[in-house]
């Protein structure tokens, strides 16, 4: 029988074989949601198509698991984030460093990613550069910049330069705030701090969508089942691998292809089951070179899935645009072949070019979190003094 050990930390250590395995799904998560994104703007939709081929067909069903990609992001979110809180709760000034480090996680990436969107803008013709607007309904404007900042897409502006795939960051900025929030409601030093905690919360729940909130208890899965520790045999830890793999295809070929409410039972089944895999794969990796390289290979593309998320869209207008006026080409055929390397061709410049954006900013936001910390806490502590 498994044993169900519960952690007094999270487990964190990447010589680990769920660090390795949370690696790989990152970068996978990433490249999956880009890939579905450029089908839909590059092919036409599959019951569009008569007669479709086999590559056509194959195509159309590795691109549908878009939203399992985001719940992959979610659970591993909680675990990641979730868990080095709680490890990090009773250190000294805990709460503005988990603060720092949320902050320059996002804006790092998503100021150059916005300036990219008003770029992209720009080429295909969407905006006028020449006009700047403040209107909160219009995608390019001033105001949804900034709300986008803070997570305000999907809630009161709309996701900045049109660039959809932002709604779960709207999720991913409220769970940041929500979850210290409810940690201070059960674990707040004093009554008054779990009472202003608590009424927080209810602020955010009245504000945000009720989408938001349910989901977060996927986040949560993520930095719950971080402390636990499951010892099975391999027997066991490859069936929840696997049966992962077969809910993940049940979902896309029966399932909602939707975020809602009412579509939330299905991915909170495959979320527990990827949160209890990643549980009972919490023992240490032993050396062997063709993991090792595996190893490597999850963190090389984990390194810049966060850039490659945000970023691939504003790429996608781009494409399409040169497509259609330098080759003529306003949508791909899935009747000609030459247009799937055509598309193949869209989908590495997404990847390489989300690679070579992360160089600057977001394989740089430890540097800039150590520079911020500096400058906060090393004044405060002088004014103090």
């Amino acid at each position: 029988m498994p044993k169900i050990t519960i952690l007094r930390k999270t487990n964190l250590q990447e010589d680990s074989w769920h660090s390795m395995l949370i690696s790989l799904f990152r970068g996978l998560a990433a490249l999956v949601v880009a890939w579905a994104h450029l089908r839909a703007a590059t092919f036409p939709a599959f019951g569009e198509v008569a007669n479709p081929s086999l590559l056509f067909q194959a195509m159309a069903f590795s691109s549908g698991f878009a939203y399992l990609a985001v719940m992959v992001f979610f659970v591993l979110s909680g675990w990641l984030v979730g868990g080095s809180f709680l490890n990090k709760m009773e250190s000294d000034r805990a709460i503005q460093h988990y603060a720092v480090d949320r902050v320059s996680r996002l804006w790092v990436v998503l100021v150059p990613t916005f300036l990219v969107a008003l770029l992209a803008g720009a080429v295909v013709g969407t905006i006028d550069p020449a006009r700047v607007s403040f209107s909160a309904s219009d995608p390019y404007s001033v105001t949804a910049f900034i709300g986008n900042m803070f997570g305000l897409q999907t809630i009161l502006v709309p996701s900045f330069g049109e660039n959809f795939p932002l709604w779960s960051l709207a999720n991913e900025t409220w769970y940041y705030v929500l979850f210290p929030l409810l940690v201070l409601v059960f674990r707040g030093g004093s009554l008054v701090l779990r009472a202003a905690a608590l009424l927080a919360i209810g602020a955010i729940v009245q504000l945000v969508t009720p989408e938001i909130i349910v989901y977060f208890s996927i986040w949560l899965l993520g930095a719950g089942f971080s402390r636990v520790k499951i010892e099975a045999g391999p027997v066991l830890r490859w069936a929840l691998l696997l049966l992962i793999g077969g809910v993940a295809v049940l979902i896309r070929l029966n399932g909602e292809n939707e975020i809602s409410t009412a579509t939330f039972p299905q991915f909170l089944v495959f979320s527990l089951l990827f949160a209890l895999s990643l549980s009972s794969m919490q023992f240490k990796r032993l050396p062997s070179p063709m993991l090792d390289r595996l190893d490597r290979i999850g963190r090389f593309f984990a390194n810049f899935s966060f850039t490659v998320y945000v970023l691939h869209v504003p790429l996608i207008f781009v494409l399409v645009y040169l497509s259609s006026s330098l080759l003529g080409v306003a949508q791909l055929s899935p009747h000609i072949l030459s247009h799937y390397l055509i598309y193949l061709g869209m989908f590495l410049v997404l990847v390489v070019g989300g690679y070579f954006f992360h160089l600057p900013f977001e394989a740089n936001t430890g540097r800039v979190r150590q520079w911020l910390k500096g400058q906060l806490f090393t004044r405060v502590g002088a004014v103090r003094t």
